[in-house]
């Protein structure tokens, strides 16, 4: 049977495991809430430049039309 200062230590080995573990989730997530807003941003300033440009991004150049075969 294992000695109860065996049990403490092992339980702040765990312990300091996952203090560590949610550390480093926390930064993930972190990152990841910052690269959500800067796409949000980049997503907006697509929708706005594609308003600007008219319906479909289609300003009636005929350039600009998607042709016949896609």
């Amino acid at each position: 049977m294992e000695s109860l200062e065996a049990r403490v230590v092992e339980l702040e080995v765990k312990a300091a495991f996952h203090e560590d573990l949610l550390e480093t989730l926390n930064d993930v997530v972190t990152r990841q809430a910052q690269q959500i807003d800067m796409m949000e941003k980049q997503i907006k300033a697509l929708y706005e430049q594609m308003q600007s440009q008219g319906q479909g991004g289609n300003d009636g150049n005929p350039r600009h039309e998607i042709p016949p075969h896609y």
